[in-house]
C-alpha cells in the first residue's frame, strides 16, 4: 500500500512511499551511495566499494524495505528486521526535505521499530534519532564487520515518544 507523504515537507514534489522489491535493488543502491558519500566522510572509499558490492546480493535482501519515491523514482529508503531498522538512508538531494523523518515514522508506527544502531561518527544520524525519541543505551568500538567504527546502539524512549 502506498503512503502520501504531504508536499509541504518536500517543497514541490510530495513522496510515496510503497513496499520495496527487489527490482528496486539497483535503484536503492544509488540512493545508498549519494547518502553515504554525503554524510560517512569518515568511511574510506576501500571500504565503501566492498560495503556496496554487498548491498544487493546480501544487505538489502535480508530486510523488509520501504521506499520514498517521487514520480515514480526512489529517493529514500528504510530496512528493518524483527522492530530494528538496519538501514534508512535519503539521496543527498532530498536531505532536509522529511523524506527520513517520513521513513522513520513510518517504521516506527507501522512495524513497531524500537533499535537503531548508528555510527559514531556520523553526528547528523546521532542528533536525528535522537529527536525522534531515541536514546543511546550502549556502544560498540568496531561495526557488525568488525570494522573499527564506532556504533552507538540506540533504543527508542517510549515514555517520551508517546
Amino acid at each position: 500500500m502506498a503512503v502520501g507523504v504531504p508536499s509541504e515537507h518536500l517543497g514541490e514534489a510530495a513522496a510515496t512511499l510503497r513496499a520495496g522489491h527487489r527490482d528496486d535493488f539497483p535503484a536503492l543502491v544509488r540512493v545508498w551511495r549519494s547518502a553515504v558519500d554525503a554524510t560517512h566522510h569518515f568511511l574510506p572509499e576501500v571500504d565503501r566499494e566492498s560495503i556496496q558490492a554487498l548491498l544487493a546480493s546480501e544487505y538489502l535482501p535480508a530486510v523488509r524495505l520501504t521506499v520514498a519515491e517521487i514520480d515514480g523514482r526512489p529517493v529514500g529508503f528504510a530496512g528493518t528486521s524483527d522492530r530494528r531498522l538496519e538501514m534508512l538512508f535519503v539521496h543527498d538531494s532530498m536531505r532536509g526535505r522529511g523524506v527520513g523523518s517520513t521513513l522513520i515514522g513510518h517504521v516506527v508506527r507501522e512495524e513497531g521499530v524500537v533499535v537503531v544502531d548508528v555510527n559514531e561518527q556520523n553526528p547528523a544520524a546521532v542528533n536525528f534519532y535522537t529527536s525522534r525519541g531515541f536514546v543511546i543505551v550502549g556502544r560498540s568500538d568496531h561495526d557488525e564487520a568488525g570494522r573499527p567504527y564506532p556504533i552507538l546502539h540506540m533504543s527508542r524512549d517510549v515514555t517520551r515518544a508517546q
